[in-house]
Protein backbone atom coordinates (compact mmCIF):
# COMPACT_ATOMS: atom_id res chain seq x y z
CA UNK A 1 0.00 0.00 0.00
CA UNK A 2 1.04 3.65 -1.06
CA UNK A 3 2.02 6.19 1.78
CA UNK A 4 -0.99 8.83 1.88
CA UNK A 5 0.20 11.86 0.06
CA UNK A 6 -1.99 15.16 -0.18
CA UNK A 7 -4.51 15.58 -2.08
CA UNK A 8 -3.05 18.53 -3.95
CA UNK A 9 0.15 16.80 -5.18
CA UNK A 10 -2.15 13.71 -5.99
CA UNK A 11 -3.92 16.41 -8.30
CA UNK A 12 -0.68 17.23 -9.60
CA UNK A 13 0.62 14.06 -10.76
CA UNK A 14 -3.42 13.65 -12.50
CA UNK A 15 -3.71 16.53 -14.51
CA UNK A 16 -0.18 18.22 -14.30
CA UNK A 17 -1.58 21.20 -13.06
CA UNK A 18 0.95 24.10 -10.61
CA UNK A 19 0.71 23.58 -7.05
CA UNK A 20 -1.62 26.77 -6.71
CA UNK A 21 -3.67 25.80 -9.44
CA UNK A 22 -4.20 22.40 -7.88
CA UNK A 23 -5.00 24.19 -4.58
CA UNK A 24 -7.43 26.55 -6.53
CA UNK A 25 -9.28 23.40 -7.89
CA UNK A 26 -9.57 21.87 -4.56
CA UNK A 27 -10.77 25.18 -2.32
CA UNK A 28 -13.10 25.46 -5.71
CA UNK A 29 -14.69 22.24 -5.14
CA UNK A 30 -13.62 21.38 -8.68
CA UNK A 31 -12.12 17.82 -7.05
CA UNK A 32 -13.39 14.11 -5.81
CA UNK A 33 -12.31 11.45 -4.01
CA UNK A 34 -13.63 8.40 -4.18
CA UNK A 35 -16.81 10.60 -5.74
CA UNK A 36 -17.07 12.47 -2.74
CA UNK A 37 -16.29 16.46 -3.71
CA UNK A 38 -13.20 17.31 -0.79
CA UNK A 39 -12.27 21.08 -1.26
CA UNK A 40 -8.83 20.61 1.72
CA UNK A 41 -5.28 20.54 -0.28
CA UNK A 42 -4.29 18.92 2.40
CA UNK A 43 -6.23 16.35 2.71
CA UNK A 44 -4.91 12.51 2.54
CA UNK A 45 -5.22 10.40 -0.07
CA UNK A 46 -3.64 6.86 -1.01
CA UNK A 47 -5.21 4.76 -3.62
CA UNK A 48 -8.82 5.85 -3.80
CA UNK A 49 -9.62 7.39 -7.22
CA UNK A 50 -9.33 11.38 -7.51
CA UNK A 51 -11.09 13.01 -10.30
CA UNK A 52 -11.31 16.55 -11.70
CA UNK A 53 -14.73 17.74 -12.67
CA UNK A 54 -15.82 18.69 -15.74
CA UNK A 55 -15.75 22.54 -16.22
CA UNK A 56 -13.19 23.12 -13.73
CA UNK A 57 -12.01 26.62 -13.49
CA UNK A 58 -8.38 27.42 -11.59
CA UNK A 59 -9.81 30.50 -9.59
CA UNK A 60 -10.27 31.91 -6.29
CA UNK A 61 -14.17 31.72 -4.35
CA UNK A 62 -15.64 35.01 -5.11
CA UNK A 63 -17.08 36.26 -2.07
CA UNK A 64 -19.76 35.24 -0.42
CA UNK A 65 -22.32 36.96 2.33
CA UNK A 66 -24.70 34.55 4.74
CA UNK A 67 -27.57 34.85 6.43
CA UNK A 68 -28.16 33.47 9.42
CA UNK A 69 -31.66 33.03 11.58
CA UNK A 70 -29.54 33.44 14.89
CA UNK A 71 -31.03 32.07 18.07
CA UNK A 72 -31.74 34.33 21.06
CA UNK A 73 -29.29 32.30 23.02
CA UNK A 74 -26.53 32.70 21.04
CA UNK A 75 -23.99 36.02 19.93
CA UNK A 76 -22.12 36.26 16.63
CA UNK A 77 -19.60 34.06 17.38
CA UNK A 78 -21.39 30.93 18.46
CA UNK A 79 -23.95 31.82 15.34
CA UNK A 80 -20.56 32.05 13.37
CA UNK A 81 -19.61 28.77 14.25
CA UNK A 82 -22.85 27.17 13.44
CA UNK A 83 -23.13 27.87 10.40
CA UNK A 84 -21.99 24.64 8.63
CA UNK A 85 -22.98 22.81 5.28
CA UNK A 86 -25.71 20.48 7.29
CA UNK A 87 -27.18 23.65 8.63
CA UNK A 88 -27.63 25.27 4.98
CA UNK A 89 -31.78 25.81 4.74
CA UNK A 90 -32.96 22.67 2.66
CA UNK A 91 -35.24 25.34 0.93
CA UNK A 92 -32.41 27.14 0.01
CA UNK A 93 -30.03 24.84 -1.26
CA UNK A 94 -30.67 24.04 -4.46
CA UNK A 95 -28.04 24.74 -6.58
CA UNK A 96 -25.17 26.06 -3.61
CA UNK A 97 -22.23 24.24 -2.96
CA UNK A 98 -21.39 25.11 0.17
CA UNK A 99 -17.86 24.73 0.89
CA UNK A 100 -15.00 25.53 3.66
CA UNK A 101 -13.93 28.68 2.12
CA UNK A 102 -17.50 29.77 2.58
CA UNK A 103 -16.93 30.22 6.08
CA UNK A 104 -13.39 31.48 6.28
CA UNK A 105 -12.62 34.94 7.28
CA UNK A 106 -16.16 36.20 7.83
CA UNK A 107 -17.00 39.54 9.42
CA UNK A 108 -20.20 40.43 11.07
CA UNK A 109 -22.68 43.63 10.27
CA UNK A 110 -24.92 45.26 12.39
CA UNK A 111 -24.94 42.60 15.07
CA UNK A 112 -27.41 41.42 16.96
CA UNK A 113 -28.37 42.84 20.50
CA UNK A 114 -27.79 40.40 23.26
CA UNK A 115 -30.96 37.74 23.78
CA UNK A 116 -32.60 39.20 20.44
CA UNK A 117 -33.05 36.12 17.93
CA UNK A 118 -33.19 36.16 13.62
CA UNK A 119 -31.04 37.89 10.73
CA UNK A 120 -27.92 37.90 11.45
CA UNK A 121 -25.49 39.01 8.72
CA UNK A 122 -21.83 37.73 7.97
CA UNK A 123 -19.54 38.37 4.85
CA UNK A 124 -16.43 38.04 3.01
CA UNK A 125 -17.32 41.03 0.24
CA UNK A 126 -16.15 44.09 1.35
CA UNK A 127 -18.62 45.87 -0.83
CA UNK A 128 -21.52 44.49 1.81
CA UNK A 129 -19.00 45.24 4.11
CA UNK A 130 -19.00 49.26 2.87
CA UNK A 131 -22.43 49.13 2.15
CA UNK A 132 -23.63 48.20 5.53
CA UNK A 133 -21.15 50.22 7.51
CA UNK A 134 -21.88 53.21 5.85
CA UNK A 135 -25.23 53.33 5.66
CA UNK A 136 -26.08 51.60 8.33
CA UNK A 137 -27.19 54.80 10.15
CA UNK A 138 -30.04 54.97 7.35
CA UNK A 139 -30.80 51.62 7.08
CA UNK A 140 -34.29 49.98 8.09
CA UNK A 141 -34.14 47.33 10.49
CA UNK A 142 -37.77 45.44 10.97
CA UNK A 143 -38.25 43.80 14.22
CA UNK A 144 -41.12 41.29 15.83
CA UNK A 145 -41.45 42.22 19.23
CA UNK A 146 -43.40 39.66 21.50
CA UNK A 147 -45.09 42.09 24.61
CA UNK A 148 -46.88 41.62 27.47
CA UNK A 149 -49.01 44.59 29.42
CA UNK A 150 -51.31 46.71 28.18
CA UNK A 151 -50.92 49.43 25.51
CA UNK A 152 -51.85 52.95 26.46
CA UNK A 153 -54.63 54.71 25.02
CA UNK A 154 -52.67 56.11 21.26
CA UNK A 155 -49.69 54.22 22.43
CA UNK A 156 -49.26 53.41 18.53
CA UNK A 157 -49.79 57.03 17.47
CA UNK A 158 -46.98 57.98 19.76
CA UNK A 159 -44.94 55.28 18.66
CA UNK A 160 -45.07 56.30 14.86
CA UNK A 161 -44.54 60.34 15.43
CA UNK A 162 -41.97 60.13 18.57
CA UNK A 163 -41.77 61.66 21.99
CA UNK A 164 -40.54 62.65 25.11
CA UNK A 165 -40.77 60.16 27.43
CA UNK A 166 -39.08 61.22 31.71
CA UNK A 167 -36.52 62.79 29.58
CA UNK A 168 -35.70 60.61 26.79
CA UNK A 169 -36.11 61.47 23.08
CA UNK A 170 -37.78 58.62 21.45
CA UNK A 171 -37.88 58.60 17.63
CA UNK A 172 -40.57 58.03 15.18
CA UNK A 173 -40.86 54.55 14.04
CA UNK A 174 -43.11 52.69 11.76
CA UNK A 175 -45.17 50.45 14.68
CA UNK A 176 -47.98 48.27 13.48
CA UNK A 177 -49.27 45.22 15.28
CA UNK A 178 -48.85 42.12 13.51
CA UNK A 179 -51.63 40.15 16.02
CA UNK A 180 -52.94 40.61 19.63
CA UNK A 181 -49.00 39.99 21.57
CA UNK A 182 -46.51 40.94 18.52
CA UNK A 183 -45.26 44.50 17.58
CA UNK A 184 -44.23 45.20 14.53
CA UNK A 185 -41.29 47.76 14.73
CA UNK A 186 -39.38 49.71 12.00
CA UNK A 187 -36.42 51.30 13.17
CA UNK A 188 -33.25 53.03 12.10
CA UNK A 189 -30.02 51.74 13.51
CA UNK A 190 -31.61 51.12 16.97
CA UNK A 191 -28.80 51.12 19.54
CA UNK A 192 -29.25 47.84 22.42
CA UNK A 193 -32.02 48.96 24.49
CA UNK A 194 -34.06 51.19 22.50
CA UNK A 195 -36.69 48.69 21.64
CA UNK A 196 -37.48 47.67 25.25
CA UNK A 197 -37.62 51.46 26.24
CA UNK A 198 -40.06 52.19 23.22
CA UNK A 199 -42.62 49.55 24.81
CA UNK A 200 -41.90 50.36 27.76
CA UNK A 201 -42.76 54.00 27.21
CA UNK A 202 -46.71 52.96 25.92
CA UNK A 203 -47.09 50.29 29.03
CA UNK A 204 -45.51 47.23 27.28
CA UNK A 205 -42.84 44.83 28.06
CA UNK A 206 -40.41 42.73 25.79
CA UNK A 207 -41.11 39.11 26.17
CA UNK A 208 -38.67 38.46 22.75
CA UNK A 209 -37.48 40.02 19.41
CA UNK A 210 -36.55 39.21 16.62
CA UNK A 211 -34.86 41.19 13.56
CA UNK A 212 -36.36 40.22 10.52
CA UNK A 213 -34.74 42.75 7.81
CA UNK A 214 -32.17 44.66 7.34
CA UNK A 215 -32.38 47.33 4.41
CA UNK A 216 -33.99 45.39 1.51
CA UNK A 217 -32.97 41.86 2.80
CA UNK A 218 -35.21 40.15 4.63
CA UNK A 219 -34.99 36.82 6.49
CA UNK A 220 -38.07 35.37 5.02
CA UNK A 221 -39.10 31.79 6.00
CA UNK A 222 -35.35 30.94 7.33
CA UNK A 223 -36.03 28.60 9.66
CA UNK A 224 -34.45 29.09 13.11
CA UNK A 225 -31.10 28.02 13.55
CA UNK A 226 -30.32 27.95 9.64
CA UNK A 227 -28.39 30.08 7.13
CA UNK A 228 -28.50 30.68 3.72
CA UNK A 229 -26.64 32.72 0.70
CA UNK A 230 -27.38 36.01 -0.22
CA UNK A 231 -29.47 35.69 -3.54
CA UNK A 232 -26.72 37.84 -6.30
CA UNK A 233 -30.16 40.20 -6.58
CA UNK A 234 -30.60 40.86 -3.10
CA UNK A 235 -29.20 44.67 -2.22
CA UNK A 236 -29.35 45.88 1.25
Amino acid sequence: MSEPIRLSKRLIELVGCSRREAELFIEGGWVTVAGTVVDEPQFKVDDQPVALLPGAKAEALEPVTLLLHQLADQDSETGRLSMTPESLSEAHAEGRRPLKGHFARLTCLAELQKGASGLQVYTQDWRAERKITSDLAKLEQEYVVEVSGQIIATGLERLNRGFNWKGNELPKVKASWQNETRLRLVVKNPPAGLIALLCTSVGLSVVSMRRIRIGGVAMSKLPAGQWRYLASKEKF
